[in-house]
């Protein structure tokens, strides 16, 4: 169940990037689904990997975990809260996922745009 301060608003996330603040965002689908169209400065750690590599955080203040709906994301979020590494950095799902992302601002697809953003939609396993 969600708890209040798991997630973060996808209005709240554009807030952090415009203002340039220390943000690490997890995107935890398949790579090929990541290179259709991902939120700008986004890093792709696919869920599977998400044990193996969650090291590589090592010292984030802030991480968002993102997939299609902002359900996975969620089992990202508690995953990566519970590695010793991360000690008190402030980690949340993005509530909605990348469907309520791109209704307002959109996919980075590296130009690869999809007109419909179908392909984000997928599930990430």
């Amino acid at each position: 169940m969600t708890q209040p301060g798991d997630e973060i608003t996808p209005a709240e996330l554009n807030d952090l990037l415009k203002n340039e603040e220390e943000v690490r965002i997890v995107d935890i689908r398949s790579p090929s689904q990541f290179e259709r169209g991902a939120i700008p400065d986004s890093e792709n750690i696919p869920f599977g990997e998400l044990p193996q590599r969650v090291e590589a955080l090592d010292g984030a203040e802030r991480v968002v975990t993102v997939c299609p709906h902002g359900k996975a994301s969620l089992q990202a979020m508690r995953l990566i809260e519970s590695y010793e590494g991360l000690g008190e950095a402030d980690v949340r799902s993005l509530e909605g996922g990348l469907d309520a992302w791109s209704r307002d601002y959109g996919l980075d697809s590296g130009g690869n745009e999809e007109s419909d953003g179908e392909s984000a939609a997928e599930a990430p396993f």
